[in-house]
């Protein structure tokens, strides 16, 4: 019986889940700047619902980003503690595949691009394809304006969904339909979550680290 805790809060939205053998204990609230104070007493409530303590689970996961930098690195400093009290391994999750897949689950996209807000005038981006139930990215994550935006040659996408699609009318790149309102939410990192348990693709608690996207573009443009 595989039991995961999950827990997000890259963006405006702050969400956990449980999975315990074939049951979902969840919660998901959109709390602006309410993260660090309501985080901790969600993952309580998951745990007394489900009647799971913490020894009990096999792993945590995360988002680990893009998304805030303050909700990225308080997930990341969450998932951690945990870890380091439970002795458990850590799975860490893209936030724009975890919005992919919300999209799967929601709208049955197969094809699905990813946009979350970055501010400044620019959108995290990733383009994703389902493969046996879960969304594997087809390109780089990467951050830059609306207008900067593309897909890999030959990838039609069904979808968007992100709050950077609130930029659609200057995005580069075209879909049927979109979800705007669309936030993370960590029962999509339990989703995706699985392949890397089954397979063993885990993190010791010290190598949970956050991904940001713009610092990895700072630097060279500051050269």
């Amino acid at each position: 019986m595989t039991t995961l805790l999950a827990i997000d809060t890259a963006t405006e939205a702050c969400s956990a889940a449980l999975l315990h053998g074939d049951r979902l204990f969840h919660r998901f609230e959109i709390i602006p700047r309410m993260h660090a104070q309501r985080l901790l007493p969600m993952v309580d409530e998951l745990l007394t619902e489900s009647g799971v303590i913490l020894d009990e689970l096999d792993a945590l996961v995360f988002g680990r980003g893009p998304g805030a930098f303050t909700g990225v690195r308080i997930a990341t400093g969450m998932v951690q503690g945990l870890a380091f009290a439970s002795g458990k391994p850590v799975i860490a999750v893209s936030n724009l595949a975890a919005l992919a897949q919300r999209g799967w689950r929601e709208q049955g996209a197969e094809r699905v691009c990813a946009a979350i807000d970055a501010r400044m005038d620019e959108v995290y981006w990733g383009c994703f394809r389902l493969v046996e139930g879960v969304m594997q990215p087809v390109s780089e994550e990467v951050v830059c304006s609306p207008e900067r935006v593309s897909v890999p040659d030959g990838f039609e996408p069904q979808f968007g969904c992100g709050t950077g699609w609130s930029y659609v009318d200057r995005l580069a790149v075209k879909v049927p339909a979109t979800g705007a309102d669309y936030l993370p939410d960590a029962r999509d990192l339990i989703d995706l979550a699985l392949p890397a348990w089954r397979s063993g693709a885990t993190l010791d608690a010290a190598d949970a680290q956050p991904i940001y996207l713009r610092d990895q573009v700072a630097t060279p443009k500051g050269r």
